[in-house]
């Protein structure tokens, strides 16, 4: 195989994590050039000290990329591009990746939500990318340093719909099975599936409901399980989102809101959800466009109603004022 070039862009709970496996095995056998964006005191430390990651699963916690950068301009010839930021950066990162992207470029956005490949696709619409979601807990403890706990990480990612549709575009390459091997040989745990939009959509159901439902009352995944208002709330948002994913052919199973609901009910209950959180200590930046601007906007383009994601969307921007 000959050595790709591998590009982390956010060295955040998601990025840390699994850039830090890639980097740090690459370390041992130099098959590939890894690279790391990362802004002003992230960057400056991971350049000087490198990427801490604690975590039960490393004996080394530090690994030493090839390269880092501030800028995705300094970027050459990128093999693939592990897009790890949060999703009001989105849009603005896809534009500065616009002109560095190589013919054969290749993006894995590693970020929560339904809408994510779809909005990449808008402004980047030549290049291969792989939809993902991701299960692990992992947060910044300081900058450059990420703390894991719990679980081993988990990443589903699968193929390019427009590949699984046959609709790809002239410029793009499928050649991902070095990329699946890459994952294997970084010991990440993966599913790799020719269609991941169940996936997505079976986690965005879950965080998008409890996520809107725990921040309008500042409560728990456990009060909105056993609260009859919130519960009744969070399931008529569950009907409006598999409403889009039936219109969108997903896959969702009719017993999606059973399950969801027996999902959250596994979790500590006084557990809470980072929306809620982020809402109610006035975070200017939150999840809440991620989640409500899908389900809202994909309505609008299904012409399917949507009016307690809606209502609630209102609620939520005028606290917020």
């Amino acid at each position: 195989m000959s050595k790709k070039h591998i590009v982390i862009i956010g060295l955040g709970g998601v990025g840390g994590y699994f850039g830090f496996k890639i980097s740090q095995q690459n370390e041992t056998n130099k098959q590939h050039k890894i690279s790391f964006i990362a802004r002003a005191k992230t960057y400056q430390t991971v350049q000087k000290q490198g990427l801490t990651l604690l975590s039960a699963e490393h004996y080394n916690p530090v690994t030493h990329p090839d390269a880092i950068h501030q800028s995705i301009s300094e970027i050459q010839n990128p093999d693939l591009i592990l897009i790890c930021v949060k999703e009001y950066d989105l849009e603005a990162v896809c534009i500065q990746l616009s002109s560095i992207l190589s013919d054969h470029t290749q993006l894995l956005p590693m970020m929560n939500g339904a809408d994510i490949y779809d909005r990449i696709r808008k402004i980047i619409p030549n290049h291969t990318i792989l939809p993902s979601c991701v299960y692990v807990a992992s947060h910044i403890k300081e900058k450059g340093v990420v703390e894991h706990k719990g679980k081993p990480g988990k990443l589903i990612f699968g193929k390019d719909p427009s590949d699984i549709t046959a609709i790809a575009p002239p410029n793009k390459s499928s050649d991902i099975n070095w990329i699946i091997d890459l994952m294997d040989k970084s010991k990440i745990h993966f599913e790799f599936k020719e269609n991941a939009l169940l996936d997505i959509w079976t986690k965005f159901i879950f965080i998008a409901s409890f996520g809107l439902v725990t921040a309008k009352y500042n409560s728990s995944i456990g009060a909105v399980c056993s609260i009859t208002d919130q519960k009744e709330e969070a399931t008529k948002i569950m009907r409006e989102i598999k409403a889009i994913a039936d219109a969108k052919n997903i896959g969702l199973p009719d017993h999606i809101i059973a399950n969801t609901f027996e999902k959250a009910a596994s979790f500590p209950p006084k557990t809470p959800t980072s929306l809620q959180l982020d809402v109610h200590s006035k975070k200017k930046e939150n999840e809440l466009s991620l989640f409500a601007d899908a389900i809202i906007n994909y309505g609008k383009e299904l012409n399917i109603n949507t009016p307690e994601t809606a209502h609630l969307y209102t609620e939520l921007k005028k606290d917020q004022t």
